[in-house]
């Protein structure tokens, strides 16, 4: 998937850059901000251990990032769920959107429905774009911005959006604003890891959650196993 990636790369530019390392005093001060109640918790000691050699410094810059990004796709997957559920996107339809299509069904089981071949250019975009995420002018890991992922708009002629802030809203904000959107954004993120994971749990285990029970509709599959329903590296 690196080879797909490299379409997406622009000509070198000519950039400033600023060191960020963060310290696990930074992430206590941080972590009052995004909560003052529970503040620092670390249960599990992770900020103190070293990942790949990477030393304490860029665990957490790699801890940060995975945690933003995490929260980025818990926000699409929550927000996608919702809209998969309207009669709008789960039909019926008089155009079908895909081969096998068949309405009515739940979010879960839409995925199910997709053929393997559409499936798997759905990885491969994804795979694509995580790549092209990794080249950066300072790495998350050796002091560049958790978070952060590169421009692609102009970079190939159908890209004429970019995937982080694509209608430009935040461009001319300040570093204090910026600031500020980034704990909200951090905040959002863990809410919708919570609330992804509720509706798959009350899905597959009816009743696990009480507050949504007989409001989300059952599911026999395993989210967890994307292509269950296609193939097994395990057998049956």
């Amino acid at each position: 998937l690196l080879a797909p990636a490299a379409a997406f790369v622009a000509p070198a530019q000519s950039r400033a850059t600023v060191q960020v390392q963060e310290s696990k005093d930074d992430l206590a001060d941080l972590a009052k901000e995004l909560n003052p109640v529970i503040g620092f918790w670390d249960p599990l000691g992770a900020l103190n251990l070293d990942f790949w050699g990477l030393g304490t410094e860029g665990t957490i810059g790699y801890l940060r990032h995975a945690e933003i990004k995490h929260g980025r796709v818990a926000m699409a997957g929550f927000l996608g769920y919702l809209a998969q559920s309207t009669d709008f996107v789960s039909g019926p339809h008089k155009i079908l959107p895909f081969k096998g299509y068949t309405p009515g069904l739940t979010p879960p089981e839409q995925w199910d429905a997709i053929p393997l071949v559409g499936k798997l250019q759905i990885f491969t975009l994804i795979g694509m774009l995580e790549s092209y995420g990794e080249i950066l002018p300072v790495h998350y890991t050796k002091g560049g911005q958790p978070g952060y992922y590169p421009p692609i708009k102009g970079n190939r002629p159908e890209l004429v959006l970019n995937l982080y802030d694509p209608f430009g809203f935040n461009e001319n904000n300040t570093e204090e604003e910026k600031a500020k959107g980034l704990v909200k954004e951090i905040n959002n993120g863990r809410l919708a890891m919570l609330g992804l994971f509720s509706v798959l749990s009350e899905a597959t285990t009816p009743g696990s959650v009480p507050s949504l029970e007989g409001i989300i509709p059952g599911y026999s599959g395993n989210p967890m196993i994307p292509f269950e329903g296609d193939f097994s590296l395990f057998g049956n």
